[in-house]
Order: structure tokens, then sequence, then C-alpha cells
């Protein structure tokens, strides 16, 4: 046995045992501290190898730890003249033959020979060489007994002097080198090779950390160097790579990074676990949606995760982190994957409404917009006091759904001496409150719309505003603005005006209670059936000018406690035929048109909207059924609407020489823009808006609304396939046909629901027909609605 101590460096060598079985039995012990790195390298270090075999055996030689590399390179200098090793200035490794680019290149690799190759981006293999495959290729057997075909790019390291080697021997190879790995032999030969300043092949720090070159040594001195990070660079690589010590201070940065990367990954796995244990969680112990942001590290996560869910992710980053995420977690890198994975943990409700997470549209109100609306209701006066009109002897009615929060608008009627109708349409005057250009208005132009949803409505304004100072309130005293307007006998406007009022809400109904009210026909209230009267007559006169009726079935929902796995679901269906509804719907209509007028009249620059399509047929499409049938036929022919802001155009789907929504200022911005104009004039002051300037404003609301507009109809249709899913299975449904799509397959309206979807119909079966279906397959998350046609019973 050869034995060379260094101070207290001591390396035992036996010459009757192989190197690294020597060492399963050795220890290891280290000194090192920072400072020894950065300069004291006669500091005392401790680097002991023991054999098995008692120490009164072994003979020893003392060298002085400054002698460490010296002595090394000796042996390998001697080892370089024996042939076993030569280094030249072309660093050509003869060991093996010949490099491992001219094995490869000149197709000389040899059966048995042993090889590191890369399966994937992941994986790095042992192989054994078996025969060539084409002029390039080889067929390989991997150390998990596969044999498989590879390129001689793939390969990374050919284990020198590892020839005729059999696949069946891999496994073991792998084992043993793999018991032997120890990163302190690594740090070792840094730090000796760092005081001399040299650079090393992998078998010269075999022979430097083992006392040997063989297969074995030599591959686990390869695997220490391809994994290191820290103590080596690599020089210089074209089949032999030689490895020179990065600096003391590049160490130090690199190892404090070493640090971070591993505490980032134990906190990693941590929120890993922490994710697999809430999704164990039923749901009521999920935790809360506000704990996920408690902490930073772990919010940055899960940002990153929501953003990934709703294809908004701001950089590679977020894109990064969630692909870990998703992988750690065992699922698919898709947007659908984080969602559900974000509903598992809590994160995100069952039901979440990822349309609109996507559009990121505003709904709650900043701190300085609810400041500013405080403000408002406690300080501001009305400055059109002096000029309103006393109309609280009025009855009035506001009739809206049921669920409304705020009401724009209301109506009043009587019948005049000489047998005509007047109506007054009272609309909200929230511009007693707001000025443009406030910051109010600002925010109320970013917004553009209300927006309401099946399960949550997000006003335009501050909720307090709107429904304290703007909207219109059941037996209060109430600003509005009035639109007073006297009938013809045939429906056309015979006079009208534009007035600041004073008006106090007599009833406040819904649509359904409004037509049971008609329908009972009560002598108290004959100015609802005035009403009533005035609305056949417009809607006849305004057919007259060609008005195409476009009266279909539409469905509201509401959603109680949508959080909830399970929350509850209320769906009404209602015809826009309804008498009510048909009332309401005409003097909003008329109210347009005086406006229209009004301002036509007056040069004001207004939203003016048309419908250039003015040329419809209606007796096109007579022989089709009246209602859904033929609303639906008509609808699919027409363009989009346009809009003019110095003077009318005409709207042919209304019948109307001009038309300007003006009934839903707390609503829509629009018919804030228009009240704006209209106040002004009516007081005498500048107009606020330019033709110019109500152009720009509109394109941008209109695109907001437009935005809004699609969230709305996607929420609703969610709601919808969700009320369906939860049916009894075999249920059946009335449908209405109203087209054919292809062959026998039909657009249809589910009747008791107000959705259109499409279904295969039996031969026979007519537009207009109706027929009974049942729900296949209902899945709202991904808008899937299958029916099929049943017998009629």
């Amino acid at each position: 046995m050869a034995v060379r101590a260094m101070n207290s460096c001591v390396i035992f060598r036996s010459a009757a045992t192989p190197p690294l079985a020597v060492s399963r039995r050795c220890c290891c012990l280290r000194q090192l501290t920072a400072s020894s790195r950065h300069r004291n390298r006669s500091n005392t270090h401790s680097f002991l190898r023991c054999a098995p075999y008692p120490l009164s055996h072994v003979t020893v030689r003392s060298y002085s730890v400054h002698n460490l590399v010296e002595m090394v390179m000796e042996e390998l200098a001697s080892i370089h003249k024996r042939g076993r090793v030569r280094a030249t200035s072309k660093l050509e490794l003869v060991s093996t033959g010949e490099l491992l680019e001219d094995k490869l290149k000149k197709g000389t690799l040899q059966k048995g020979l042993l090889l590191e190759f890369k399966k994937d981006s992941e994986r790095l293999l042992l192989a054994v060489a078996l025969k060539p495959d084409g002029k390039k290729n080889w067929m390989v057997s991997d150390q998990n007994g596969i044999t498989t075909s590879i390129k001689p790019q793939q390969v990374t390291f050919i284990v020198p002097g590892a020839e005729n080697f059999e696949p069946t021997e891999i496994s073991e190879f792998v084992q043993k080198a793999h018991d032997n790995l120890d990163p302190a032999l690594l740090e070792f030969a840094w730090n000796e090779l760092l005081e001399k300043n040299k650079s090393v092949t992998v078998q010269e720090l075999a022979e430097m950390i083992f006392g040997s070159a063989e297969p074995l040594e030599t591959y686990c001195a390869h695997l220490l160097l391809s994994r290191d990070e820290v103590y080596f660079a690599v020089l210089e690589s074209k089949g032999l790579s030689v490895y020179g010590p990065r600096t003391a201070n590049q160490v130090d940065e690199l190892l404090r990074r070493k640090l971070a990367k591993e505490a980032s990954e134990k906190e990693f796995e941590e929120l890993m676990q922490f994710l697999r244990s809430a999704k164990q969680m039923p749901p009521q112990d999920k935790p809360p949606r506000s704990s996920w942001k408690a902490e930073e590290k772990t919010w940055h996560k899960i940002e990153s995760l929501e953003a990934f869910a709703i294809d908004s992710c701001k950089n590679d980053d977020q894109k990064k982190t969630a692909g870990m995420i998703l992988k750690a977690m065992g699922q698919a890198k898709t947007s659908s994957a984080a969602v559900n994975l974000l509903i598992d943990i809590g994160y995100f409700p069952v039901h979440v409404n990822l349309e609109l997470l996507k559009l990121n549209l505003p709904t709650d109100h900043r701190d300085e917009i609810l400041s500013a609306a405080e403000s408002l209701l406690s300080t501001s006066t009305d400055l059109d006091e002096a000029d309103r009109i006393d109309l609280t002897p009025l009855k009035v009615y506001a009739i809206d759904v049921d669920e409304a929060d705020e009401l724009d608008d209301a109506l009043s009627a009587t019948r005049l001496q000489d047998g005509r109708i007047k109506i007054w349409i009272h609309i909200a005057d929230p511009t007693r409150l707001v000025q443009p250009g406030s910051i109010i208005d600002k925010d109320a132009r970013r917004r553009g719309t209300s927006i309401f949803l099946p399960t949550a409505t997000y006003p335009m304004f501050p909720e307090r505003l709107a429904m304290e100072g703007m909207s219109l309130q059941q037996g209060k005293l109430c600003n509005a603005v009035s639109v007073s307007v006297v009938l013809r006998s045939d429906g056309s406007i015979a006079e009208y005006s534009v007035e600041n009022s004073i008006i106090k809400p007599t009833y406040m109904l819904t649509y359904e209670s409004a037509t049971e009210l008609l329908h009972l026909n009560l002598e108290e209230e004959i100015e609802l059936k005035i009403l009533s009267e005035a609305a056949a007559l417009r809607l006849r006169w305004r057919r007259e000018q060609g008005a195409i009726d476009t009266a279909t079935i539409e469905t509201r929902i509401k959603v109680t406690n949508p959080d909830h796995p399970e929350p509850s679901i209320k769906l009404y269906v209602e015809n826009q035929a309804d008498a009510a509804m048909r009332l309401v719907s005409e003097m909003m209509i008329l109210c347009g048109e005086v406006i229209a007028t009004f301002g036509s009249h007056n040069n004001i620059p207004l939203p003016y909207r048309g419908q250039p399509q003015s040329n419809i047929d209606a007796s096109a499409f007579a022989h089709l059924p009246e209602g859904p049938v033929r609303s639906a036929a008509i609808v699919r022919t027409m363009r989009a609407a346009e809009m003019d802001f110095r003077n009318p155009i005409r709207h042919g789907v209304l019948g109307l020489p001009g038309y300007v929504q003006f009934t839903s200022p707390i609503r829509r911005y629009m018919d804030l823009a228009a009240h704006y104009q209209v106040k002004a004039f009516l007081s005498g002051d500048p107009l606020p808006l330019s033709a110019g300037e109500l152009e720009g404003i509109a394109s941008s609301v209109n695109m907001t609304t437009r935005v809004v507009r699609r969230l709305s109809s996607s929420s609703l249709r969610y709601w919808i396939l969700e009320y369906l899913r939860r049916q009894p299975k075999g249920k059946r449904y009335r449908a209405l046909v109203l087209r054919f799509i292809k062959d026998r397959i039909a657009a249809i309206l589910l009747t008791e629901i107000g959705i259109q979807a499409s279904s295969w119909v039996s031969i026979g079966v007519q537009i207009g027909d109706e027929v009974d279906v049942q729900v296949e397959e209902a899945h709202p998350r991904d808008d899937i609605l299958s029916l099929k046609e049943v017998e009629a019973v």
C-alpha cells in the first residue's frame, strides 16, 4: 500500500484494493472556511481516504500541503510517459484511441464502448455501443435495458478504458459511481488547483482525487465536473474537456446563488405540499382567497398561475412559474389545467367568471372616486332649482325588472280635453351632481356603462351616489329631466317639450305587476291604461313608417351566493311583446325621437343613432310565423347601427327620422353625454362638447360597451347551461324551429328557457314547428349544449 500525508492532509491508497472499493469505506474530514478560500491556503485542511486495513500496516510519508499539486502532476507526468495518458498541445486523449469527436466523425466507435448520451432535454444515460445504424448513427443498449438508435451529437462522454463492456454491467457500474460521488472531493481539488493556477482534464482530476484514472474513477470525475456549477469552468471542449478553477470571489458568489436557489426550491416544494393539501380539503375548509396574498413570495406564484389561467401573462417569468407549478402538481401546461387547479385549492370559486377576469374590466371604484362621490352627496346644490317645473301632482309609474338597483326613468300620462294623449317621460338627472371633466365624470367615461351580470351589478357610478343621489325613488322628491309629448290620433308627435323638473314617483312596478294591473283594467289606474293606449298608437305609427318588429323571448338570470359550489339560480323568461314591456319600450323610443328632434331644431351636437338598412322589406318575411321565428330571420339581415354627431340620421328599424339614447344616464355614458348637451342648452350655458369631441368619446365608449355586451351574453349563457345541467335527466323542453342550418340540423329556441341551440330534427318538421327535446349534455365551462329530439307525449 502506498500512503501520502500532507500536513493534516493524508491520502491512503492500497495497491491490492480497487481505489473506489477502498473509498466506499473511507471518511472525509474537511475544515474549510470562507477566509481560507480567499487566501490562507496554509491553514489546516483534512482530507482522509481510509483503507479497510489497520493503520499499523500502513507506511506513511509526509508532504507539505503546498506540494500536493506538484506531487499529483509529477505522477501524472510519469503516467504520460508510460503511455497511459498523453496530453499534447492539441489536448488529444489517446487512452481510448482517439478524441470523442474523431470517433464520432470517423465512425470508429466500436462495439462494447461505454458512453453517455443525452436521452432528452432532462436525462443523461449510460449505454454500450452495439453496432452502427446507417452512416452516422449507432445502436446502443442503455442502463435501463432499452435498445435505441442515437445520433453522434447526442453523445456527451465516452468512458476511457471501458472497452468490451457488457450491457448487463451498466447498472452496477452506475450504482458504484453514484455511491462514490462526494462534492467535497471537488472542493478539495479546487482549493489545490486554484493555488497553483492549474487546469485539469477529467482523467487528471480522477487521478488527483481518487488516485486512479480507471474507467469507474474517470466516470465519477466526469459526473462531478458535469454537475458542478460552482468550482470549475470549462476552458476548452473538443472531445476532451479541460477544466480550470474559478476564482475565490466567483466561487463565493456562485455558492451564494446556489444557497439562494436551494432555499427557493425548498420554499417552492413547501408551497406545492400546501397546494396538494388544499386540494384535499372540503370546500368549507379551503384557505380563503385573501390568505394567498398574505406572503409576497406565495402571492407571486399564485398571481402567475392566475395570469396563465386567463391568458394574460405579463412576461415569460410568469409563464415559467405557472409551468413549474403545473408540472409539480402533475398537470398539463394548459390554461384550463391552471383554472381547475385554482378552483381545487379554493382560490377561484367553482363558477369563476373567467371572461370578466380576462377582460380586466373595472368593477370596484377607487378610494378617490368614492371620496369624491361622498363629497358630492354632502355638499352639492341644485343649480337648476329655480328653473324646475313642479310635476309632483302627476301620478308617476317607474317600471323595471324586480332586481333593478338604479331607476333611470318613469312615466306619466293624461288625456287632454280634446281627446289627445299627453305623455311625460321622466329621466333621472345625474348632471345636477356630476359635471363634465370632473373626476367622477372621467371615471364614468372610462367605464362606459354599468355591467349587469347574473351574479352581480357593477355600476358606472359609485353605488351610493347612483342609488341615493341620482336614482328615482318611490315617494320621494326627485330631480329629473321631463320630456312631455302630445300625440296625434295616428301616434305621431304633435307637440313636445324638454324641461328640468321635480317629480314624486308614485309606484315602483315590476313588468309582471304592471302587466297584471293592465289586465285588471282598474279605473283608479286609468293613467296606466292611457300609457298602454299610447304605446299601441306609437307602435302602429312606427310600423307605418317602415319599422320592423324584432320582439322576441328574452332570458334573465339571478344568481344568489355565486361563490358557493351550488348557488341558487332563478331564471326569468320574458316576452318582449308583453304588454308592460311593450309599453316601456315604446315610451323610451318616443323619448329618443323627441331628443333627436329637439337637438336638430336647436343645432345641438348629440350622439344621433341610425340604422342604415331602412329598406328592409318586411313582406319578404311574411311567410314566417310572427314572433321569434320572424324576428330571428330579420335580425340576421341587419347591419350595425351608425352614429352622427351633428345631424339626426334615419333609424330604419325603429322607423324614425332620428333617434338619441337619452333614458339611461346613470347606466350609459353616451346617454349622460347627451344630458350634458341638453342641460347646458336649457340653462343657456355653452355646450360642453363639440361634435368632434363627442365622436372621440363615442369611439372609446362604444368599444367598451361592445366588450361588456359580449361579457353579459357569455355570462348569461354560462348560467343558463348551468341551470340546464342541474335539471332532472330526461326532462322535456318545448323548442321552436327557427331555421335549418344544414340538412336536418336546425337552429331552435327553447321557449321555456330562452336559449338558442342546434339539434337534429326529424323529417317533416318545418320552420316554425314546435318539437320536444331533451338535454344530453350541458357543460357551462366548455360552452357545450347537446340536445336530441324526442317524440311528443
